[in-house]
């Protein structure tokens, strides 16, 4: 009976505690939060996110809808360059409207290698063009510092954005993830996001399914205070070539 118990609690904790293996690398298990992790060499992947901010839930007819799309490729296996494409839909309840909402230009560096260093740091950088050019252009930069324990992964952004003007407004945010994979193919866990500088904090629940080369994940955070909007959602769909 002894030896019985010991085998369970062994199983138990091994099943808890082994690392989780990626299919690939650069899936995304946030929605909000970027891990340890870029594009391979010479691979390329094409994401399709949907972003819906509702300000108010006693009007949820009142909302916005972000459509965007990327394509990545791997320079090497620690550095990628991505584009997006960038659509806004506007709905006010008494009409909507669909406009194209200019492009982006992001790329990520790895820095050494995983568990080198007690967090795994990544930097990210990101250029912004509205497509409306009487408004200032927009670098976004992160510091990304994340850590696998088994099959739990943490993860946390510090972010700068700044208009790219002469006295341009500077911004600074946040982005964190905690998630546990229950199988190499299924993640689940919770996000924060928010702006220090504008006080806006949200909280909720993330999930992600992966295949070999097929990836989807879900992500909706719950505003915590009255400068936040009541609820955010994001779906991300990556097919990797």
């Amino acid at each position: 009976m002894k030896k019985l118990v010991l085998g369970v609690l062994t199983a138990v904790l091994f099943t808890i505690f082994q690392p989780a293996v990626n299919s690939f690398a650069d899936i995304r298990s946030y929605v909000w939060t970027y891990e340890y992790q870029t594009k391979p060499k010479d691979e390329i992947e094409f994401e399709y996110y949907l972003t819906t901010a509702v300000p108010d839930s006693g009007q949820s007819n009142i909302n916005t809808w972000q459509h965007w799309v990327e394509a990545e490729y791997g320079l090497t296996d620690r550095w990628d360059v991505g584009l997006y494409q960038m659509f806004t839909q506007k709905n006010t309840g008494s009409s909507s409207s669909l406009e194209y909402d200019g492009f982006k230009i992001e790329t990520k560096y790895r820095i050494g290698e995983k568990n080198q260093f007690l967090l795994d740091p990544l930097l990210y950088f990101e250029y912004i063009r509205d497509d409306d050019l009487s408004k200032p252009n927009v670098g976004e930069a992160k510091l990304v510092l994340a850590k696998d324990i088994g099959r739990f992964n943490l993860s946390y952004n510090q972010i700068v954005e700044r208009n790219i003007e002469n006295k341009g407004k500077t911004e600074h945010e946040y982005a964190a993830g905690l998630n546990y994979a229950f199988t190499p193919l299924i993640k689940f866990g919770v996000e924060s996001k928010g702006s220090y500088t504008n006080r806006e904090y949200a909280f909720g629940p993330s999930l992600s399914l992966e295949e070999r080369k097929f990836w989807v994940s879900f992500g909706a955070v719950f505003g915590l205070n009255d400068k936040t909007d009541d609820i955010q959602t994001r779906m991300i769909v990556g097919m990797d070539f």
